[in-house]
């Protein structure tokens, strides 16, 4: 597939910025400067290894006052848009390093992708993964037909233990960066969006340290029409993008995280080809709460049937927090690239974020120990159609007058307006009760 556009300057301009760089993932020779025929190449290469995902029209559209339209590249075969780039860099490879074998070091989502395209391929691969590492991880890149080696306590120790099996065995370390193959294999995303969403206004896409997704994109998208808006989303906590493009270098943010919430977004920015590209073809970077991701998290599970992560939900997100006001009556696109949550942690971030959504709250008050309060209570909440999740009952340690029992209840409510109605009925009836701030 090869799309002509007579738009080059835009795309020429930025890459003529870009500085050659080594690179630790393939031989000099593929560290190129990337072009959109690199792009349109790499869409031809892998078009029978990745799904080609749907960019479907979304309910949301109504609640935000625009028309949004969902990439949604989280029906990847291991969940994330990364498969695009690892394939054509595995593709990519001479055949006498496909014949010795690749190895990584991490439980990424690039990790996994490594792990099954390459089984795929018949090249070997080796997983190094540190003894702190979720055990489902290594699991699934077990299941995806990699070699998994448990090394070390931190993520560090593994690398460094994959850097010396590569060394002394002839495997190729790969680690994740923006190479020109990797970066116009995540750029397909860019044309497939083109080509399914006519009339764009603008693309939304996950920024943060790891924007090889923001940059390759943008290049394909710039040059078929200059006026579509990219824009970039990263976390407020760690906006490495955005101290990056200020700085006009790589930095490196102290305040990442290694939380597997968080995921790529907190990453370090780890190349000066992304940043260059990004710095010339993005529109604009914006960054969001963490409480706007679990939203954006929860619309998308309520309205979308779509479990993603806080990387696959975070471009909705600047949409939750009202970042993007220029967007109203316009058609955009959002990628939602992952959806690789951990069970433990989808519980966690479903719980909460409807704690921040007002759809569930709780609030606590003394009643005098005789019968028939809890009933009239109980009456109360029935009255103001609030469906009771939990109750609990303390007598032993109440500090007030003896004979009182403390009720602490968990309601569900439909929104923000439901709540207050139900907050200030029960004030009205029980003065001194207590709501619990979310």
């Amino acid at each position: 597939m090869k799309i002509v556009s007579r738009n080059e300057e835009l795309l020429r301009e930025a890459l003529s910025c870009i500085p050659q760089s080594n690179s630790r993932t393939s031989p000099s020779s593929y560290n190129k400067l990337i072009r959109f025929e690199d792009i349109s190449a790499a869409a031809f290469k892998i078009q029978c290894g990745v799904q080609k995902t749907p960019c479907m029209y979304s309910r949301l559209s109504k609640q935000y006052g625009m028309d949004i339209y969902l990439k949604k590249e989280f029906l990847q075969y291991t969940g994330s848009v990364k498969e695009r780039g690892v394939l054509y860099l595995l593709t990519s490879l001479p055949q006498d390093q496909q014949r010795k074998g690749v190895i990584v070091a991490s439980d990424s989502n690039f990790s996994m992708a490594v792990a099954y395209h390459a089984s795929e391929l018949r090249i070997p691969v080796f997983v190094i993964m540190s003894t702190s590492t979720s055990p489902a991880r290594g699991k699934m890149c077990r299941e995806y037909g990699a070699m998994v080696i448990s090394y070390g306590t931190t993520t560090k120790d593994s690398q460094t233990h994959a850097r010396r099996l590569a060394q002394e065995n002839g495997y190729l370390y790969l680690e994740e960066e923006d190479s020109a193959v990797y970066l116009s294999g995540l750029g397909t995303v860019g044309l497939e969006v083109y080509e399914q969403v006519p009339k764009l206004d603008a693309v939304i896409f996950p920024a943060g340290g790891h924007c090889g997704l923001l940059a390759g994109s943008a290049a394909a998208l710039k040059h078929l029409n200059p006026h579509i808006s990219v824009i970039g989303v990263e976390s407020e906590s760690f906006p490495v993008l955005q101290q990056s493009l200020k700085a006009g270098h790589p930095t490196e943010d102290q305040a990442c995280s290694n939380h597997h919430f968080y995921g790529d977004v907190s990453g370090l920015c780890f190349g000066s080809n992304s940043l260059q590209l990004t710095g010339k073809l993005v529109d604009k970077v914006v960054a969001v709460r963490e409480e706007d991701i679990l939203i954006s998290m929860l619309r998308l599970l309520e309205y979308e049937r779509a479990t993603v992560d806080a990387e696959g939900a975070i471009g909705l997100a600047a949409l939750v927090a009202g970042k993007l006001p220029e967007l109203k009556g316009k058609r955009v696109a959002i990628v939602i690239c992952s959806g690789n949550l951990e069970l433990h942690l989808l519980q966690q971030c479903i719980a909460r974020a409807l704690a921040l959504d007002n759809r569930v709250c709780r609030f606590s008050l003394v009643l005098s120990d005789c019968p028939g309060d809890i009933s009239k209570l109980l009456e109360i909440l029935a009255r103001e159609e609030a469906r009771v999740l939990d109750i609990k009952q303390e007598r032993t340690f109440v500090t007030s007058e003896l004979f009182t029992v403390k009720v602490t209840c968990t309601m569900e409510t439909r929104d923000k307006i439901h709540a207050a109605q139900l907050r200030n009925a029960l004030l009205e009836r029980y003065p001194t009760a207590a709501w619990t701030e979310r």
